[in-house]
């Protein structure tokens, strides 16, 4: 493998559960290679600091540059730890994919524009590792009028799609998105709702636990049926794509408002709720924009949830649910593997956008540059 061809994908989504990093190469004409996969986890302080950033405070500047040197550290530890890990050594690798950490995502509000922010301090990155950064993924979609997420579906579809078949992937991670891969090359794609953001909020608070493994905690309550029906009532189900979400809608103060209304409920009974409202506004969102698809491949950390994935398969009677790695990419390395193929496209001066997804005016060049010392 020539040296210019291996890519480094880093990528810590909105469930703070840690990093993941990939080294990934995308040779044309050939299969997508992966030479290893780490996952390191997020220090408590600042894993509590990115989700305090996540609404108004104090001294916010301030608090947001520190987080963002902060994540720049924790991302070289990994990229360290990958180099070492694949024998692989930094000159070897053209470019960094890096995301950042989400803690704002206010596409096309306020004065029409909007913002969208992912912490990360991409020039301390650059210095760190000696390679190439290509970071700061979202912002120019959202410049040319886009919603600057998903951006996943581009590579979906280059790493799943089939010509003929209909599929689908869902990506759930603190929010779930969905990734439409028509059987005519048409390629659609939006967050469809909450993923494992709230009920992990919810069995930390209930059990002193990061989350739920494997579903074990929900599988032993029953859903409520009216506080469901209440969650479901909220319009950003019912708006039409192109569309994304995040921790800005699905708060604590969501979450608290719909238990309010239905209080003394049992922890477990909660907690099953949570689990059935992210399989329901996926399902439900598949079933209205592609009713036609056969296949649903579920990457991220909601993959590895065993009680979710059987809720989907159910709620999906005609359609195969199953995980990417039954497609050869297991659901950990999935998006890390994405912004690995996005720092080849900033590389190679490729559209990394789909603007039938986001919305975006046109296709557009994604991410900035830190180049290595």
């Amino acid at each position: 493998m020539g040296a210019s061809e291996w890519y480094i994908g880093l990528m810590s989504g909105t469930s703070l559960d840690g990093v993941d990093a990939v080294l990934a190469a995308f040779p044309s004409g050939a299969p997508m290679q992966v030479r290893g996969h780490v996952h390191g986890p997020l220090p408590e302080a600042l894993r509590h600091e990115l989700l305090a950033l996540n609404a108004r405070g104090d001294d916010e500047l301030h608090r947001a540059a520190l987080a963002a040197n902060g994540i720049a550290e924790v991302y070289a530890t990994a990229v360290r730890t990958l180099l070492v890990q694949t024998g692989c050594d930094a000159a070897a690798v053209r470019a960094i994919g890096a995301h950042g950490q989400t803690v704002r995502h206010r596409p096309g509000e306020f004065d029409g524009v909007g913002y969208t922010c992912q912490l990360l301090n991409g020039a301390l990155l650059a210095e760190r590792c000696g390679i190439d950064v290509v970071c700061d993924l979202r912002s120019r979609d959202v410049a040319a009028g886009g919603q600057g997420a998903p951006l996943v579906p581009a590579f979906h579809a280059a790493r799943f799609g089939r010509p003929g078949e209909a599929l689908a992937v869902l990506n759930i991670g603190g929010i779930a998105n969905l990734s439409l891969l028509h059987a005519d090359g048409r390629v659609g794609g939006f967050d469809c709702g909450p993923g494992n953001a709230l009920m992990d909020l919810w069995c930390q608070r209930q059990r002193g636990l990061a989350f739920d493994d494997d579903g074990r905690w929900s599988a032993t309550g029953a859903v409520h049926p009216a506080l469901l029906a209440h969650w479901l009532a909220e319009p950003y189900f019912e708006r039409a794509p192109p569309k994304s979400t995040g921790r800005d809608l699905f708060t604590a103060a969501w979450l608290d408002a719909g238990l309010a209304t239905y209080p003394r409920l049992e922890p477990s009974d909660v907690q099953a709720t949570l689990t059935e409202l992210t399989a329901r506004c996926a399902a439900s969102a598949l079933q209205r924009h592609a009713a036609a698809t056969t296949r649903l491949l579920v990457c991220g950390g909601g993959a590895l949830n065993g009680h979710l994935m059987r809720r989907l398969a159910a709620l999906l009677p005609d359609v195969t649910v199953g995980s990417t790695a039954d497609a050869g990419l297991p659901p950990l390395q999935v998006e890390a593997a994405a912004f690995a193929w996005l720092a080849q496209a900033f590389v190679e001066r490729r559209p990394g956008n789909r603007p039938e997804v986001t919305g975006a005016r046109s296709p557009r060049l994604l991410g900035a540059l830190y180049p290595a010392a």
